[in-house]
């Protein structure tokens, strides 16, 4: 099992966005940690290319995490709302980045989750969005 922690942001809204992302091993093990500018984006668009961006790793280092469950916490409510098909996705942006989502999981073939954790609980993904943002990383 990993868990991944995933944050996107953006300074405005849209604005100057960046994403974060880590990933612990079943012991608790930091695995990996990645935070980048992704450009102008809006808040959601720099939470969907987060998870988007971890999943995309996963798929380029299955043998790191093979036969593995994945579990995503996001502290967007809405962003994994979405993602676990509980709120409707009317945003045509969205829809695209949702779509990008179905597509790395399907090429994973793992079992994935998506859970929502208050912002106090994902401040190592929000602390890899600011640094990217403020040219750190």
């Amino acid at each position: 099992m990993i868990s991944i922690y995933t944050d996107g942001g953006a300074r405005g809204n849209p604005g100057p966005a960046a994403i974060g992302f880590f990933i612990k091993d079943a012991s608790g093990q930091d695995v990996f940690s990645h935070g980048e500018k992704i450009g102008v984006a809006t808040n959601n668009v720099a939470e969907y290319r987060a998870v988007i961006s971890a999943l995309s790793w996963i798929c380029q280092n299955k043998e790191k995490v093979k036969d593995s469950k994945v579990n995503f916490f996001l502290d967007s409510n809405l962003v994994c709302s979405q993602i676990n098909g509980v709120f409707k996705v009317k945003n045509s942006n969205l829809r695209t980045l949702l779509y990008e989502v179905r597509e790395k999981e399907a090429e994973l073939k793992f079992e994935i989750s998506y859970s929502f954790v208050p912002r106090e609980r994902n401040e190592d993904a929000d602390k890899l969005v600011n640094m990217a943002l403020d040219n750190k990383i």
